[in-house]
């Protein structure tokens, strides 16, 4: 599937490079996963392989380097994670604990690696880490480098949801403790700061908001033709996230089903695209099920995965956006995206979004979890040409013009450098 932290360093890192920032972006785990073009460099740290290795069999933790880069060779990555892999929260649970400890943890080798790397080859004079998930490190790269550690938090709370209660415990003491080493935090809403200080019990004034930006390039070059005779019918409301749970396509099917019914048939067209995982198969399934039961097959269309220039062509087809999450969503890419083409968004009323529509003004939010709700918004919408048009419009501007790329990393480094002179202090 394509990352959104993935995509979203992808775009931070380019932006920096634009402003004259020598930026570098270093993959962990497994190589980027991004529609754009990578610019990420070509080898991969704690490559995902091989810390799993290190954690179930301990000869792995002892292995020499030429194992490693073998281990850690992105083709080889890619080939074994082509499909995804069901692993056990008990499984992730206890590596996530490990990697918390860094030096004490069973990838102790894979700190010394990275930290020698960044010492020899990059001589960095910051480090900005994209998870907390990976802070088991930062103790030995301030003591390595002597270089302040800022840390993106985007989505970890999701992670450690998924994990056994024991293991999130553990996880969340192992993280206050490394959060005391963190010189920043940066997260994209004052919602998520807020939660992420209660949550890691981080202090408030280490926690400083940054607009999340997109690579609105391709979006801008959109020619939309608004058609005042339009009628419901010849609309079209997309979907474009994982096809999961958490991401409430199952929400989405009732509230299209519903609004068929009180428009008599007169309803909407729906486009589904997204990445299908093997363990969400059946939920898929259930879904399109039921379109079909409702005999709504002719109005819905499944595109599966799609491409960068796919996804433009699409959204630039969109009237009406829609990926009701039911989690706290810490970013929503996706709704920046759809606006920047020209569509309005509905969103839950809870995690980023208050504060994305409030900013934006490009769509209207709807009770988290509630298909009445949901389908009563959609119709709004819908039926009102003039309101459609006007959240359309103010929505595209806003991401244009304030949400790009270059915003985002205009509000990134004036922090980053604020931290590296520090006097005046930091408000």
């Amino acid at each position: 599937m394509y990352c959104g932290s993935c995509m979203h360093d992808n775009t931070l890192v380019r932006a920096l490079n634009q402003l004259a920032c020598d930026a570098t972006l270093v993959p962990t785990y497994t190589p980027i996963r991004t529609d754009e073009s990578d610019i990420s460099v070509d080898r991969v740290f704690f490559g995902g392989i091989n810390v799993y290795l290190q954690q179930k069999i301990p000869i792995f933790r002892w292995l020499p380097a030429f194992m490693d880069r073998f281990l850690d060779n992105p083709k080889l990555i890619r080939r074994m994670t082509a499909r995804s892999i069901d692993m056990a929260p008990a499984e992730l649970g206890k590596l996530a604990i490990s990697m918390l400890r860094g030096l004490s943890g069973n990838q102790r080798k894979e700190v010394k690696r990275l930290s020698r790397w960044l010492k020899l080859h990059e001589k960095p004079e910051m480090i900005l880490l994209t998870n907390l998930l990976i802070g088991g490190a930062i103790p030995f790269l301030k003591q390595e480098l002597g270089v302040p550690i800022v840390v993106t938090l985007q989505g970890d709370d999701v992670f450690l949801d998924s994990l056994l209660e024991e293991d999130r415990a553990r996880c969340k003491i192992l993280m206050r403790e490394i959060s005391q080493e963190v010189d920043a935090f940066i997260c994209h809403s004052n919602f998520y700061r807020e939660f992420m200080a209660d949550y890691l019990g981080i202090n408030r004034e280490k926690i400083f908001v940054t607009r999340l930006g997109i690579d609105t390039d391709e979006f801008a070059g959109i020619k939309r033709q608004q058609l005042t005779s339009s009628t419901v019918a010849d609309l079209t409301i997309c979907y474009l996230a994982r096809l999961a749970p958490e991401k409430g396509l199952h929400l989405l099917v009732d509230a299209f089903i519903d609004l068929h019914e009180r428009l008599e048939g007169r309803g909407p067209k729906l486009i589904v695209a997204g990445w299908l995982s093997k363990q969400n198969a059946a939920y898929a399934n259930e879904q399109f099920e039921k379109l079909a039961a409702a005999q709504l097959s002719d109005q819905f269309q499944h595109l599966g995965v799609i491409d960068r220039v796919q996804k433009v062509q699409m959204l630039a087809q969109t009237d009406l956006f829609c990926v009701p999450a039911t989690y706290l969503e810490p970013k929503g890419l996706y709704a920046l995206e759809a606006m920047a083409a020209g569509a309005a968004v509905v969103a839950p009323d809870h995690g980023a979004f208050p504060e994305m529509i409030d900013s934006t003004g490009g769509g209207l939010l709807f009770r988290a979890n509630d298909t009445a709700d949901l389908s009563c918004k959609l119709e709004e919408i819908l039926v009102d040409h003039g309101l459609r048009h006007r959240l359309a419009q103010q929505g595209r501007q806003a991401v244009i013009s304030n949400r790009n790329a270059l915003a985002m990393g205009r509000d990134t480094l004036e922090l980053l450098n604020r931290l590296r002179n520090p006097n005046p202090r930091l408000q």
